[in-house]
């Protein structure tokens, strides 16, 4: 079953879709799938949807929201921060363990890039009600990945942000408050809190997040996570071969962490 779902953040109307599993007795796990910047709860080629139906099918349910300022969301994208994204996501969060049918104690999340970085930061302050964690390409340097990129547009100093307001990027305007904020972020210090199982799929050719990136997470994860590769992939698997290999992957680590209880 699918259907679409909202609640409230930080006074707007986040909007969601939410799948279960049907013909299942008793309470089920849950994912919740956070999308990466200038994203949306499908993300390319659809593959947070198939995500929530390969999953729904194992007997998990799974919600994907837009941000505020993304997608069918509320606000506007200029406005977004990564501190707004995680706040969000705690309330998401919170949305999710109320859920009918749902067992609260068998929550997972997965976030794609700087939706990873989004669901690492939730997954360390949370980390006694997330029971697994699962990552793509997180982008745990955005903030040194932003300053490359708004440099390359020829913004080189934050004074010229400033007085522009935004940085204009593909359509999108990424306002001096997103920068700013992600400037200062510690994300692997929120991150490193997570003491449950974690798996982090990469493309082996992402020129947006470099591997080296999911290798810094292993660092302060430790013997607790998994780094998988996927051969020749791009940033966000933009390729029936590639996507397939992270669909399985990530379904089958989740049946694992979360549905042992059933066996």
């Amino acid at each position: 079953m699918q259907k679409a779902v909202e609640l409230a953040s930080q006074g707007l109307t986040l909007r969601g879709m939410l799948h279960m599993p049907g013909n299942v007795s008793g309470k089920v796990p849950a994912v919740v799938i956070f999308h990466g910047f200038t994203g949306n709860k499908m993300e390319p080629h659809f593959i947070f949807v198939k995500l929530s139906r390969m999953l729904e099918k194992k007997g998990i349910a799974s919600v994907r929201f837009d941000f505020g300022g993304s997608g069918e969301s509320d606000g506007d994208f200029i406005d977004m921060t990564l501190s707004g994204e995680i706040r969000d996501a705690h309330n998401i969060l919170d949305f999710v363990k109320k859920l009918d049918g749902v067992d609260p104690d068998r929550i997972g999340v997965v976030g794609l890039s700087m939706g990873g970085a989004v669901a690492s930061v939730l997954a360390g302050e949370r980390k006694d009600e997330i029971k697994t964690l699962c990552l793509w390409a997180p982008a745990g340097t955005m903030g040194e990945i932003i300053a490359k990129q708004v440099a390359g547009l020829g913004y080189d100093t934050a004074e010229k942000i400033k007085k522009a307001g935004y940085v204009e990027s593909g359509g999108f305007r990424v306002g001096i408050g997103f920068y700013e904020d992600v400037m200062k972020f510690d994300i692997f210090g929120k991150a490193k809190n997570f003491d449950k199982n974690v798996l982090i799929i990469h493309g082996e050719k992402d020129n947006a997040v470099p591997v080296e990136v999911s290798e810094r997470y292993l660092e302060y994860y430790g013997g607790r996570a998994t780094l998988k590769i996927i051969k020749d992939a791009d940033h966000t698997f933009n390729n029936s071969v590639w996507e397939k290999e992270t669909l399985e992957l990530t379904a089958e680590y989740l049946v694992k962490e979360l549905k042992q209880t059933d066996d």
